[in-house]
């Protein structure tokens, strides 16, 4: 039907800021007040708290819920990939992952986010209730990715178990970070698309490091080193 689900009253404000539309919004009595008045043109409807739980996705409803209309999908225009960094990801299968990595992405100033196809939907209720409001804030857009990096001009630095030490790579002013699945990491196909392979150095044994952990600390250092 086009609409996606939201819970929680800051995220939903987030949403009723932002360019997104707000199909309708389900509310306890006790967040009437707490809903902004720049809604006049959104459909409210309160419920009991027994009717509430029976549409919420949470175990423990946060007492507002919305539905959004999903926008239309937008088209990966590579100018607008100039002179910054953003994120790729290969086939991120865990919404709870992708939705952090969208809110990282928002707290460290990166716009886009480009997924293969395969990639968990960005409007699935666990990644939208991970984003916290940030994917109304950050591009999400699906593509091929074996086409785009191979048509790209970008530095395509690859997230790799061996590469570069993270903390001595020459980032520059523009590319792509490229991260893979949780299980297989990046497919072979697109490693060989990488320019420059980069690791995250390990001191312990741990076998791996979590996707989206991954991206915080890659976020982190292109943050300190672009200052």
């Amino acid at each position: 039907s086009g609409i996606f689900i939201i819970e929680g009253i800051k995220s939903i404000i987030e949403f009723i800021n932002s360019n997104y539309t707000i199909h309708s919004i389900y509310y306890t009595t006790e967040f009437a007040s707490l809903l902004p008045k720049n809604i006049a043109n959104i459909k409210l409807f309160e419920v009991n708290n027994v009717e509430l739980a029976k549409i919420s996705t949470l175990q423990t409803p946060q007492g507002v819920l919305a539905l959004v209309n999903i926008p239309q999908e937008q088209k990966l225009e590579l100018k607008c990939l100039k002179n910054c960094f953003s994120i790729v990801l290969d086939d991120v299968q865990d919404p709870g992952n992708f939705g952090t990595i969208i809110r990282t992405a928002d707290w460290f100033g990166i716009k886009n986010i480009i997924c293969s196809e395969n990639t968990v939907e960005a409007y699935n209720p666990k990644t939208v209730q991970s984003t916290m409001g940030s994917l109304c804030r950050v591009n999400v857009i699906y593509t091929n990715l074996n086409q785009f990096l191979t048509e790209t001009d970008l530095p395509i630095f690859g997230a790799l178990l061996k590469g570069n030490n993270i903390y001595h790579t020459n980032w520059g002013k523009e590319g792509l970070i490229l991260l893979g699945n949780e299980g297989h990491g990046i497919s072979n196909h697109l490693i060989e698309k990488i320019t420059t392979p980069v690791t995250i150095p390990r001191f312990g044994k741990a076998e791996s490091l979590n996707v989206a952990v991954s991206a915080a600390i890659f976020c982190n250092e292109l943050s300190r080193n672009n200052k």
